[in-house]
C-alpha cells in the first residue's frame, strides 16, 4: 500500500493565457497524474464530452452537495455554477495520486484554505496587449466578451502573491519546461 501522500497542484492563468494547453503538455508529460475534472451546471458545449471537460449535473442536486459539504471549492460564475469534488481530491491524494487542477483564482483561494500544502502555479501572459491578440485569434468571442475577459485577467493577474510559481507564457515549450 503507498503511505505517502499525493500532491495537488493548482494551475491557474487569465483566459487565453495557455492554461489549457500546459495543463495537457503536463499530463501528457506525467502520465500518472490525475486530472480533476470540475462539475458545472451549465450545458455541454458543442464537442464537449461529460466526465472528460465537465461532470454536467442538475442545478438541484449541485445545490444539495453544497449543503451536504461535498464541494472543496464551488462558485456561480454568470448564473451557472462550478465545482470541485472534495470526496475525488481527498481519496486520489490518500492513495497518493499527484493530482492537476485547472482553476481561477477564487477557487484557489477556497483550496488553500482546505489543502494549504497545495503546489500552486500562475500562468502570465507576455502582455496584455498578447493576451488581447491571443483572445482575438480564438475567433470564439464577441469584442465584449474579451473586453470583460481582459478586464478579469487584470483583476486575476493582481493575486499572483497567493501562487508559489509563476510562469510568463511567452514561448510554449520554454512555459512547458518551467511547468
Amino acid at each position: 500500500m503507498n503511505t505517502s501522500k499525493g500532491h495537488l497542484f493548482i494551475l491557474s492563468a487569465p483566459s487565453g493565457a495557455g492554461k489549457t494547453t500546459l495543463a495537457g503538455a503536463v499530463l501528457n508529460r506525467f502520465a500518472d497524474m490525475l486530472y480533476s475534472v470540475s462539475y458545472t451546471t451549465r450545458e455541454p458545449r458543442n464537442g464537449e464530452q461529460d466526465g472528460l471537460d465537465y461532470h454536467f449535473i442538475q442545478r438541484d442536486l449541485f445545490k444539495k452537495y453544497i449543503k451536504e459539504g461535498k464541494w472543496a471549492e464551488w462558485a456561480e460564475v454568470h448564473d451557472n455554477y462550478y465545482g470541485t469534488s472534495a470526496e475525488f481530491l481527498d481519496q486520489s491524494l490518500a492513495a497518493g495520486d499527484d493530482i492537476l487542477l485547472d482553476i481561477d483564482v477564487q477557487g484557489t483561494i477556497q483550496l488553500l484554505e482546505r489543502y494549504p500544502d497545495s503546489i500552486t502555479i500562475f500562468i502570465v501572459p507576455p502582455s496584455m496587449d498578447m493576451l488581447r491578440r491571443r483572445l482575438e485569434l480564438r475567433g470564439t468571442d464577441s469584442k465584449a466578451v474579451i473586453a470583460r475577459r481582459l478586464v478579469n485577467a487584470e483583476k486575476e493577474m493582481a493575486r499572483q502573491d497567493l501562487y508559489r510559481h509563476v510562469i510568463i507564457n511567452d514561448q510554449l515549450s520554454a512555459a512547458i519546461d518551467e511547468l
